[in-house]
């Protein structure tokens, strides 16, 4: 079972993820903005992070940035998973050091097998 951090700042995609999450023996933790987000991810140290990008405040690239270039938060990999779609923001997103991008709605078996593979992974 891996601690997933879901930084997003809608009520219906978090409750969509915790439920994805639990089914599959995962426990979940939740920020509603970027800088929760990275703080969340400095304090607990989650297996990886599942990153929205439009949300009020520091956006899920500027978080991102600052979770994959932290010094104690490095190792985490963070999924951006985003209703925005076009290419310009996927480079952008691994740009940030995100380690995969999907895109909204989100698909349980696209979003579990990239789960798997970087838990593999780390």
């Amino acid at each position: 079972m891996a601690r997933i951090l879901v930084v997003d700042d809608s009520p219906t995609e978090t409750f969509r993820f915790r439920e994805i999450l639990s089914r599959h023996g995962h426990e979940m933790l939740e920020a509603s903005n970027g800088a929760d987000g990275v703080s969340m991810a400095r304090a607990e140290l989650p297996d990886l992070v599942l990153m929205d990008v439009v949300m009020p405040g520091m956006n899920g690239f500027q978080a991102t940035r600052q979770i994959t270039k932290g010094a104690e938060t490095s190792h985490i990999p963070v999924v951006i998973v985003s209703t925005k779609d076009q290419e310009t923001d996927r480079v952008w997103g691994r740009r940030q050091g995100a380690s995969h991008y999907l895109t909204k709605p989100i698909d349980e078996t696209a979003l579990m097998d990239v789960i798997n593979q970087l838990l593999a992974a780390g």
